[in-house]
């Protein structure tokens, strides 16, 4: 991997001995519109604890011209190398340090990216720096708890807008703009926006007087599809709520939102000026689960600027801490918030997140919530299931055990206390128990120093006039799996049991019982003379992290009443509990598919509905055995052309089993429709056939071998955008021929030229579940260079070659094998291992799954 990987002792010692007290920053972009690189000029003045001590200060860049500490001119031959400037022999107190370099424009997503869109040709800049990417663009101490005062200033071309930290300045008649000093903030959450974007403001109020200047931004080419209302909408529901629960006013001077092309992530909680995907500016019809989700994302970011921003973990150990807080709030303002659009947010929460992190916690790379950070590779590997969503369902059960007034009293304390600072967990936890009187010290340890995670099973005891006459929880702790550092544990939970009978056709709750589960068994409390219900509901009400499961009576009910459920969030618990079983192989795939077909039509919430389409295909492309999944998927996709037909003209389900009949159409009669659909020959009432819907229609076509160049190269001239080219690319990859896989190959592990996005894009289509014997040959090239590509590529490019072209679709022993070989052979890092590992255990698990698939049959 390029660049040099900072550990967590060489980061101690410099913040033993280093205070940095202000960057001013010098960009001298007015080339951008050419590429290449830019003058980065950079002066830094800090204090040093010992006389004569030496540092280093972080910088990746092409041509380093001017090194002077304290009027000292260095040489850059011989201080400059493998990203480090050597800083030798510091007074006692003030130091000065100038740093003159060419720095370079990215197309990786990392450092200063570099994007022209195709529709106007126009260069727009971005930076994203978490984790160590600040050194790409300026000389910085790169590491969260050496905090700093910074100011910016930015040449940059005529016609462009500049943003920023601080805000936005009138530039100078030379195009220079001036940002006023920042607050004292990480080098991680700094940032800068550049191009000639387009812009909506507005304001939040909060009844005292106080205002708040809010802008969103986009390419002008995206201008029309930007509904910047609905967006500040969400945002002044986050100002409102996040500002009463925390009690701390919002530290920063201005609240910017930049939707930004080629992201890499979700968002960036850069302070102040949040950089987020611009596929969240929608150009076509999405489902409102795509709007839930874009507003989590916007509280998500949102909640940071105190949490992250204002107080800042100190070290990269607390990352779970930082995205589990902002994921926990995010939600609870959605489910909580007066007129929120979705009360309904926890359902979505167990529906995906939850599902994220049961499936993470079960791979050999599983690791306690705090994980151990040793270098940046650790952490830039991290950014998983279990940093955000266990830890977030964690929080989650750390907020119904001290009570919820009782958690944002504590956050209060913890805000005032370390405003501008950096904190550890137990800064949190001890703020916590102050304003709740529990002692989280056994807590944390059960629940944040463990890894793996707990099974639940009912144990009802029914006599023959069908009460219950004793009902108990019983709590597992699998081994965790082979490889995985630690054992597992039980550990305290906080559920709710839930009784549900059907009546009148609805699936109701008829009793709750909540109660703490501690040890192996626990007897439930029931009333003298409870009757045995239709469905016994462990973690009802989505309390407690653990994998649920359903006694034999209750299963058998919920296979022809799933759907009868009269709330989501139970619904979306069973479903979860249903596919979770399903990929640890105590249900087979065909049964589960026969679960969905039963309970689908009935199911009401939009996002649970596009979740069992993904994992519905999943289970057939990969759990079922190979001799019935052909009969399987033509048994899905008449299923999913049938509910297309069904559905309401116009509604999100429409648009949904649209997509899900797109991806797995397979007949010659089924592809006639996607090509009906694409040239108006096919319609369906209400069903909008607009861009990003062509375009799906159109790669199941290029993947079967029904659409060529030509149909693609039409598509494209209809959307010249840089979506067009995306989906173009991908629909030239799934093309099921020699030529066009050897292509992908080429483009994507032997050259190093494609921008991030369009290599995502390129993967993606490669990779098609009924193209194994065409994709096969790719294993063993798949070994023979992927140790390479991580050596030579930057970190976000190797890890999308790394993970998405490895062989998942090869379920053979013979897969195995060839990656045990490798990881005997390579010796790689641990972050490359890691990433192998993890997709080795998921062609093992497909193994199992397909083996108790067969089995079903017989």
């Amino acid at each position: 991997m390029a660049g040099t990987n900072l550990t967590r002792e060489e980061a101690q010692e410099r913040a033993r001995l280093l205070t940095v007290d202000s960057y001013a920053v010098e960009l001298d972009l007015s080339g951008a519109q050419d590429g290449g690189t830019y003058r980065s000029r950079t002066t830094v003045r800090f204090e040093a604890a010992r006389e004569g001590a030496s540092t280093f200060i972080d910088l990746v860049a092409p041509t380093v011209h001017e090194v002077v500490l304290n009027g000292e001119p260095l040489d850059p031959a011989e201080v400059f190398a493998d990203s480090r400037i050597a800083l030798p022999d510091l007074r006692a107190g003030a130091n000065e340090l100038l740093v003159v370099a060419d720095c370079a424009y990215t197309n990786t997503g990392e450092g200063l990216h570099r994007f022209v869109d195709p529709v106007d040709k126009q260069a727009y800049l971005y930076t994203q720096f978490e984790v160590p990417d600040a050194r790409r663009v300026f000389a910085s101490f790169e590491q969260p708890d050496l905090k700093a005062v910074f100011a910016f200033t930015v040449k940059a071309p005529a016609g462009w807008t500049v943003v920023s930290n601080s805000p936005t300045p009138e530039p100078t008649a030379e195009g220079v703009w001036v940002f006023e000093p920042t607050p004292r903030i990480s080098t991680y959450v700094t940032a800068l926006i550049a191009g000639p974007y387009t812009s909506v403001h507005s304001s939040w109020e909060d009844g005292e007087g106080r205002s708040v200047p809010l802008g969103v931004y986009c390419r002008p080419s995206l201008a029309e599809h930007l509904d910047a209302e609905a967006i500040f909408d969400v945002t002044r529901q986050g100002f409102d709520w996040f500002e009463e629960k925390f009690a701390f006013p919002y530290p920063f001077a201005k609240y910017d939102q930049l939707f930004v092309p080629e992201f890499n992530a979700g968002a960036m909680e850069n302070a102040g000026a949040v950089t987020i995907r611009d596929q969240y500016v929608f150009r076509s019809k999405v489902t409102d689960a795509a709007y839930e989700l874009r507003a989590e994302t916007i509280l998500h970011e949102l909640a940071h600027m105190w949490f992250g921003d204002l107080v800042t973990m100190e070290w990269w150990n607390d990352l779970w801490l930082n995205e589990s807080f902002a994921t926990y709030t995010s939600i609870a303002c959605q489910a909580h918030a007066p007129g929120s659009k979705w009360p309904h947010a926890w359902t979505s929460f167990a529906n995906s997140m939850k599902t994220w992190a049961y499936r993470q916690d079960q791979l050999p790379s599983t690791h306690p919530i705090m994980a151990e950070i040793k270098d940046l590779d650790d952490v830039l590997v991290n950014f998983d299931g279990i940093t955000y969503a266990k830890g977030a369902s964690v929080l989650k059960q750390l907020v119904a055990y001290v009570g919820m007034d009782e958690f944002f009293a504590g956050v209060q304390a913890y805000f005032k206390r370390h405003a501008w600072g950096n904190t550890r967990l137990t800064d949190l936890l001890g703020a916590l128990e102050e304003t709740s009187g529990r002692d989280l010290k056994t807590w944390s340890k059960a629940w944040l120093e463990t890894a793996g995670i707990n099974v639940l099973r009912p144990e009802p005891t029914v006599a023959p006039d069908g009460t219950l006459t004793s009902l108990a929880v019983r709590q597992e702790a699998p081994d965790l799996p082979a490889g995985a550092k630690g054992q597992a544990v039980l550990r305290p939970h906080r559920i709710a049991v839930g009784l549900y009978d059907l009546r009148d056709g609805k699936l109701a709750r008829t009793q709750r019982i909540e109660l703490d589960i501690d040890g192996e068994l626990t007897q439930v409390p029931l009333d003298a003379g409870t009757r045995r219900p239709d469905v016994i509901l462990l973690n009802d009400d989505d309390l407690s992290y653990a994998k649920v499961r359903l006694d034999e009576q209750s299963l058998a009910f919920v296979r022809d009443h799933l759907g009868d459920f009269t709330e989501s969030l139970p619904r979306a618990l069973v479903w979860a509990a249903a596919w979770d079983m399903t990929r640890d192989g105590e249900v087979a795939a065909r049964d589960y598919l026969e679960l969905v077909l039963h309970g689908i039509a009935k199911e009401t919430d939009i996002g649970v509905v596009q979740s069992l389409h993904r994992q519905v295909k999943l289970a057939l492309d990969l759990y079922a055995a190979p001799a019935w999944r052909e009969t399987g998927l033509a048994r899905w996709t008449e299923a999913t052309l049938e509910h297309l037909r069904a559905a309401a003209p116009g509604s999100d389900h429409q648009l949904a089993w649209a997509r899900a009949f797109a991806t797995v159409a397979r007949t010659p009669e089924q592809l006639d429709v996607l090509t009906g659909l694409l040239d108006g020959s096919v319609s369906y009432e209400g069903l909008a056939v607009d861009t990003d819907l062509r375009w799906t229609l159109l790669n199941r076509l290029a993947a079967t071998g029904r659409a060529g160049e030509e149909e693609i190269e039409a598509e494209l001239k209809r959307d010249p955008t840089s979506a067009g080219e995306q989906h173009a690319a991908a629909a030239r990859a799934a093309r099921p021929t020699a030529e066009a896989k050897s292509a992908v190959w080429a483009s994507v592990v032997e050259d190093d030229k494609l921008p991030n996005a369009v290599q995502d894009a390129v993967i993606g289509g490669f990779t098609q579940a009924d193209q194994g014997e065409l994709l096969a040959p790719y294993a063993e090239r798949y070994f023979a260079e992927v140790k390479r590509v991580w050596e030579t590529r930057s970190h976000e490019m190797a890890q999308q070659i790394v993970v998405g072209l490895y062989p998942t679709l090869q379920v053979s022993q013979a897969t195995l094998d060839a990656t045990d070989a490798w990881l005997a052979e390579a010796e790689p890092v641990p972050a490359l291992r890691r990433l192998v590992v993890e997709s080795r255990a998921g062609v093992e698990r497909a193994l199992k799954a397909q083996e108790v698939d067969a089995a079903a049959a017989s």
